[in-house]
């Protein structure tokens, strides 16, 4: 059965007359596409703050005009960052914590707080843009989260709505590969079969409101568990003879645009062949454990300024040419708290002094002037 709009809309709401959810309703249909949906950036970062050593959020706007990134995604909602961002004109998704989900999932009155809170308290200075509800939650192994993600992501999007903020602040779920069964070649790429029952679901619901699909792609992890099948000048973006889908006769010199495509035939093959895929984390590491194939500063370089000359083209992939590719680069920083293997600790693209990890041709906080600015923000 063809859902509606009226579908995603809590029960609560029913009550309210005919005339006006007409209204609500063709304000959905009609309203101008969601500011994330512009082709005007393609390049963001992760800034994920789980370390004792990294400077303030003040400094970190110093740092983010300095290399003019202009998007980042961040892991919650703190206020000291939001309230650091106010008036910078840096574009912000924040996370919605998969700890809140199940609490967020009970009530709309629950969702409405937050929103207020951690949204609508920091608007219009602090240009956030999208909410992020859970991050990787199917397909992981917290399995009672998989049933209040979609509820959860409902109840944001209807305090949003009510809030009169869903036409700029989009709301999303970042996923990782572990939903889908297959990725090679791209064209056989479907979700995994007990993902499938609540990815739909989802699916169904960002697709009413106009949401992209958000999946966390690396390359560094595929050839990590796989260095002796897979060419790391294949994972690098560098010269290989790259690999060839039979399926659809479609070339692939890297297994970046390879994985967000696999991601598209897995949406089409669902019933979702128009929704747009950004990729919410990619990234290599530069350090890692004796196991950890690739994981070095060389490879980090040579991926993340490939990585970054392919989203300036602003081009789309073999498989869907004219959807302009847009990507989070993870991370901003070394997190060295984060548990887990060493490459964990080592994504970064700077130092907590604002210098530059390696140089891909961003501007750092170089200078001595600029550098001592930006310590004098440490607390």
């Amino acid at each position: 059965m063809e859902c509606t709009f009226f579908d995603y809309l809590p029960t609560s709401h029913m009550g309210s007359s005919y005339f006006l959810w007409l209204l609500l309703f063709f304000s959905v249909i009609y309203s101008p596409v969601s500011a994330s949906h512009s082709v005007t950036w393609t390049y963001g970062v992760n800034y994920g703050r789980i370390a004792d050593n990294l400077p303030p959020p003040e400094g970190v706007v110093t740092l983010l005009k300095a290399a003019k990134i202009n998007h980042i995604r961040i892991y919650d909602a703190d206020h000291s960052v939001l309230q650091a961002f106010k008036g910078s004109g840096i574009e912000i998704i924040v996370g919605l914590p998969n700890e809140f989900l199940r609490d967020i999932s009970i009530g709309e009155d629950r969702a409405m707080n937050w929103v207020k809170e951690n949204v609508e308290a920091f608007l219009p200075g602090t240009r956030i843009r999208g909410i992020a509800v859970g991050n990787e939650i199917l397909g992981g192994t917290t399995l009672e989260l998989w049933e209040v993600l979609l509820p959860a992501a409902k109840n944001v999007y209807s305090a949003l709505y009510r809030l009169g903020l869903h036409k700029t602040v989009e709301v999303s779920s970042p996923h990782s590969e572990a939903v889908f069964a297959n990725s090679y070649p791209p064209s056989a790429c479907i979700f995994k079969p007990d993902v499938l029952p609540y990815m739909k679901p989802l699916l169904d619901f960002f697709s009413q409101i106009n949401s992209a699909f958000y999946i966390n792609a690396y390359p560094f992890l595929a050839y990590k568990f796989d260095p002796e099948h897979i060419d790391i000048n294949y994972a690098l973006f560098k010269d290989n003879r790259g690999i060839y889908d039979a399926k659809t006769k479609l070339h692939y010199d890297n297994m970046f645009e390879a994985q967000v495509d696999a991601a598209y035939f897995a949406l089409e093959k669902a019933g979702f062949p128009k929704m747009e895929v950004i990729v919410s984390e990619t990234g290599w590491a530069s350090k890692g454990d004796s196991d950890e194939a690739g994981a070095d500063v060389k490879n980090a370089k040579t991926y993340n300024k490939n990585l970054k000359k392919r989203l300036a083209k602003k081009k789309g992939t073999p498989y869907r040419p004219h959807m302009v590719v847009k990507a989070y680069i993870f991370a901003l920083f070394n997190e060295n708290l984060k548990p887990g293997p060493t490459s964990e600790r080592n994504f970064g693209l700077f130092k907590p002094d604002g210098s530059k990890a390696y140089d891909i041709g961003f501007t750092g906080l170089k200078s001595s002037a600029a550098t001592s600015s930006f310590l004098s923000f440490k607390v």
